[in-house]
């Protein structure tokens, strides 16, 4: 059995405080605006100045604690593991104030600007159609629509060049190489990062030590598979050393990855059985939601979440042959009904 999950940081870092948690490498929190209300940030030293991984949401208290972190440094370049606000939401402030290029996957820029843009298919017409057709009713449809592009107001500008990342490329950051790891699922190509010399995995959001990372369908992309991409890709964190000291974007830093890989897959098999078990009548998506979460979905930020990882899992079970997709007319409701 994998070793169990423990946490070797009792304390949390004070808003614009660094705190070390492993040689040249420090821990950043900064504040979200939503349910999950923190993201965790990173500083790697990379000889006379520093590497950030991940950015912050584009807030004036985040750009606040930026600058008193960053007092008296020199910040060389950010490393953004995904284009979500949460990550890439300041990389353009931080190259404009401290001339620090950005690195990511061609995936994760892509994907940035394609929902900054609006691009078709990526556009919030694009979701309010594909959510319609799911099932969920017009009320939410409403108040997802008068959200707007929510995305810019997260992430108000993107670099106008990026540095390209790949996965197993090793990246040297002062005297360690840092190799990346790419994922699937939660979002187009996640980059986690890791380092044998010092034991350390920054996964980002690809394992996280006490929620389950969201893995949504999108409109762009209807029938995909995204939830056994998801599955595959923390498979491979297997690899690494149970004790490797894991640097979550959300969370505590923790050891266990074994466990936790174990403990996500288990996660997703329950909620899988709980679908298939009330898809003995047919069912959509958004009638689901309460089968799927055991609590109340307050807003239209957590709507997006849940109808988007709702048909992951149905689209997860269809590609399994254990569910049949019905759709009796074109503009119908899709529906789901078990084999």
């Amino acid at each position: 059995m994998p070793s169990a999950i423990a946490y070797p940081f009792a304390e949390l870092p004070a808003a614009g405080v660094a705190m070390p948690v492993a040689e040249g490498i420090e821990w950043l929190r900064m504040s979200l605006p939503f349910a999950l209300d923190h993201i965790n940030l990173w500083l790697l030293a990379d000889g006379d100045s520093y590497t950030a991984i991940d950015t912050g949401i584009a807030l004036d208290e985040t750009r606040a604690a930026w600058k008193s972190v960053l007092a008296g440094r020199h910040l060389s370049r950010t490393i953004v593991t995904h284009c979500h606000p949460d990550h890439l939401g300041n990389a353009a402030w931080l190259e404009s104030e401290y001339g620090a290029p950005l690195s990511m996957t061609q995936g994760e820029y892509l994907g940035g600007l394609m929902i900054y843009s609006q691009v078709d298919g990526y556009g919030i017409p694009a979701m309010l159609e594909f959510f319609k057709s799911h099932g969920l009713d017009q009320g939410r449809i409403d108040a997802l629509a008068a959200r707007g592009n929510a995305y810019k107001k997260g992430v108000p500008a993107i670099p106008q060049r990026y540095r390209r990342l790949f996965d197993g490329q090793i990246l040297q950051i002062g005297e360690n190489g840092w190799r990346v790891i790419v994922g699937y699922g939660h979002a187009p190509e996640h980059a986690s990062l890791y380092c044998e010399e010092l034991g350390v995995l920054i996964s980002g959001d690809m394992l996280l030590p006490r929620i389950s990372t969201n893995v949504p369908v999108l409109a762009i992309n209807p029938n995909d598979n995204p939830l056994q991409w998801f599955l595959d890709s923390i498979d491979d964190f297997r690899m690494l050393p149970t004790d490797t000291l894991v640097l979550p974007s959300h969370g505590k830093p923790f050891r266990g990855l074994h466990a936790r890989v174990e403990q996500l897959h288990a996660h997703h098999t329950s909620r899988c059985d709980l679908l298939l078990a009330a898809c003995a009548a047919p069912q959509s998506a958004a009638e689901l939601i309460p089968v799927l979460f055991d609590r109340e979905i307050p807003d239209p930020h957590q709507t997006m979440f849940a109808m988007g990882e709702a048909i992951a899992h149905l689209n997860l079970l269809e590609h399994r042959g254990e569910l049949q997709r019905i759709q009796s007319d074109t503009g119908a409701v899709i529906r789901f009904v078990r084999n």
